[in-house]
């Protein structure tokens, strides 16, 4: 008996707890459907006209203008290296000799041959003189009666003969005028200058080195101008053209700037990467500029002097379209709210966004607009360029009057 009091007593309790549950709930729901949302604490900023650039940041090395190496074309021990690296060379200034003893002997050898052979030109001039001249007088005599046809056949053959002769040793004079060019050109090739003006950039041997032909000695390399070479993915190869400026930064001057335009790009992507290669032209009269620099690369894709700008941060996305939340005074509630507007946005970057349309103006969410929706109050700065007076929501509603929009 007495347990089945308690269980009831228990039951009764758990009811009166449940109604009294109820009624709180009940209660709560009815209390925030009266008092409406609650406002959201936000940040905001002032839509801005300003210059505006839309940049594209690339890795690159540095190259030089152009480089080539000093190699010499014959064999030979270096007698003298006039350069060393650092070393400015002008075009045609010398930079190495090559031992050229065998070379000069050559060309005494190939002078002695010419001369040789001209004498025997002179000596088959003569003879073949001789023999027209005997042809002539036999000619003359068989035409008289006086000389036989066997002596006018022998007279013609030893003319034939001696004009072969000479015919011969004037291709031996060109043989051992050739020879003699050849040697020369060969003794020249020990004398090694410099074919465009630049540094030594590398020197690989000294003095006293038995090359083989073709073997390197120094290398030149013109800076006044140098290259970037860097490159550029699908996405960008569109909007990147030759002569647009870029901006150029190396960790060896990081204060610095150097100024310098897109020369080249590939008409290619390269299937395995999906990149494009570009080189930028970079005048570089201060020489700062050394090949194998790692740099970075602004290429700026367009600008405007003058744009209507809100904070990128602003920038939400709904519905598959872009948009910013305006705050406006509510004249009625006495209170601040968000208004949203869809835009269409232009020039890009990390911290600004073009806004092409609307024609917005005043202050812009920059923090908290992913918690609201349209019309929803929101809480303000107390103090600072945030915060947003019952003036400024009537004289900045957040379209511009003057558009009529």
């Amino acid at each position: 008996m007495k347990k089945n009091v308690l269980r009831i007593v228990g039951i009764i309790f758990l009811v009166f707890l449940s109604w009294r549950v109820v009624l709180l709930i009940k209660s709560s729901g009815e209390g925030t459907g009266q008092q409406g949302r609650p406002p959201v604490a936000i940040e905001v900023d002032t839509i801005t006209f300003e210059p505006i650039k839309e940049i594209r940041e690339f890795t690159g090395t540095v190259y030089p203008i152009y480089q080539y190496v000093v190699a010499p074309k014959v064999s030979g021990r270096v007698v003298e290296l006039t350069k060393r690296i650092g070393d400015w060379v002008n075009t045609g200034e010398l930079i190495a000799r090559i031992d050229d003893a065998e070379y000069q002997q050559a060309v005494y050898e190939a002078e002695a041959n010419l001369k040789i052979a001209q004498a025997s030109l002179t000596e088959s001039e003569s003879q073949f003189e001789l023999s027209r001249q005997e042809m002539e007088r036999v000619q003359s005599l068989q035409k008289k009666g006086i000389a036989s046809p066997s002596e006018l056949d022998t007279a013609n053959t030893t003319y034939e003969a001696q004009k072969s002769r000479l015919e011969l040793a004037r291709a031996q004079v060109e043989q051992r005028e050739a020879s003699l060019s050849s040697a020369k050109i060969r003794l020249s090739y020990t004398v090694l200058k410099a074919t465009e003006p630049g540094f030594i950039g590398e020197r690989y041997v000294d003095e006293g080195s038995l090359l083989a032909p073709n073997a390197p000695l120094v290398s030149v390399i013109g800076i006044k101008d140098v290259l970037i070479r860097t490159t550029i993915i699908e996405r960008d190869y569109g909007r990147i053209t030759v002569g647009q400026s870029s901006e150029v930064e190396v960790d060896a001057f990081p204060s610095k700037r150097f100024q310098g335009k897109v020369a080249r790009i590939a008409p290619l992507i390269q299937e395995a990467s999906r990149v494009a290669k570009m080189e930028v032209e970079v005048a570089n009269d201060s020489l700062l500029l050394k090949p194998g620099m790692f740099t970075r690369v602004r290429v700026i894709l367009s600008e405007k002097d003058s744009a209507r700008v809100v904070p990128s941060e602003a920038i939400i996305r709904r519905e598959g379209h872009d948009g910013i939340f305006i705050v406006q005074t509510d004249e009625s509630a006495k209170t601040n709210i968000a208004r949203y507007y869809p835009v269409t946005t232009g020039i890009v970057t990390q911290e600004k966004t073009e806004i092409l349309s609307p024609e917005l103006t005043g202050q812009v969410v920059t923090l908290g607009q992913h918690l609201l929706e349209d019309g929803s109050p929101v809480i303000l700065p107390e103090s600072g360029r945030n915060s947003v007076s019952a003036q400024d929501g009537k004289n900045s509603p957040g379209l511009d009057k003057e558009s009529g929009r």
